[in-house]
């Protein structure tokens, strides 16, 4: 028999899961059909578990169900234990295995799709919900020295403090973010979804400095003063498809390199694929395909 996988969340008829698994499985020899399932908000449990009993393998988990899943499953990851969040479970019997595979989807498509080593990096990690949670200890992992910053920010210590014993790592305000640079800046809130940008400092434009006859310095084009973008900083925000207004501003306070989550949400689909099926499929087929699309 077909075996049967599905993505969880609400809402869910934007995702792109089912085209990813879809190309996985047609890659890989794989008899399965995956599917986008809408639970209600106050009906997470009693949907897993019923399509469970129909015979389904597993479910990805998204918006806002991660909190949810972490609490169904029987059996964690130590990635999902280190996350506190589930975006991925694997039925056995009466088992459910959670594991979160958003830290390794991040860091995969980072360091392997856009080249971008992260050992010794300083790292500016934006927001301390459960996206954030998911891929701060593969980052660490990856050798990222890491501020995490927060509108609340007791929220950002929070998270630094539990992830201390891993690698560098301290919370951080916005506003005491101003004078400091990184060389990644992340984008886990959910501010793009609402069209709306992180209250980031923000540099001074370089131009206006070299207008000078006194300037002892050469500007580089596009280059920017006191912004939180090192010269050759990647901005890359977990939004995909669409330009953001994070990487709108990034690319205004003349960050080097933009980069969406279209690779992030194809390289933790891999992880997920591989957890179920024992195999890994070729991601950079699947993400040059969708960017088509």
């Amino acid at each position: 028999m077909t075996d049967r996988y599905a993505v969880i969340g609400n809402p869910i008829s934007h995702s792109k899961s089912p085209l990813i698994h879809a190309q996985f499985a047609r890659q890989t020899g794989q008899d399965l059909i995956y599917e986008a399932i809408s639970a209600p908000l106050d009906g997470f449990r009693d949907t897993v578990l019923a399509l469970r009993d129909e015979g389904y393998r597993g479910m990805n988990v998204t918006v806002p169900f991660k909190f949810d899943a972490f609490q169904l499953a029987t059996q964690l990851t130590v990635r999902a234990q280190a996350a506190q969040a589930v975006n991925t479970l694997k039925f056995g019997g009466t088992e459910i295995i959670g594991d979160n595979t958003d830290g390794a989807g991040l860091v995969a498509d980072i360091e392997r799709n856009l080249g971008f080593i992260l050992q010794g990096k300083r790292v500016l990690l934006m927001g301390a919900g459960g996206a954030a949670y998911g891929v701060v200890l593969p980052l660490l992992t990856a050798g990222a020295i890491i501020t995490v910053a927060n509108r609340t920010e007791d929220k950002a210590y929070q998270l630094a403090a539990l992830f201390s014993a891993h690698g560098p790592i301290q919370g951080s305000s916005y506003i005491a973010l101003a004078g400091s640079q990184f060389d990644c800046v992340i984008n886990a809130t959910s501010s793009s979804l609402a069209g709306a940008l992180p209250p980031l400092p923000r540099g001074e434009s370089a131009s206006s400095f070299s207008s000078s006859p006194d300037a002892s310095f050469v500007i580089e084009k596009n280059a920017k003063c006191g912004g939180i973008f090192a010269s050759h900083a990647l901005a890359y925000d977990m939004m995909y498809g669409k330009e953001t207004p994070f990487l709108v501003f990034a690319k205004e306070q003349g960050a080097a390199r933009l980069a969406d989550g279209l690779g992030m949400l194809v390289e933790q689909a891999a992880e997920s694929f591989f957890l179920w099926r024992d195999i890994h499929p070729d991601t950079a087929a699947v993400i040059a395909n969708l960017r088509l699309i």
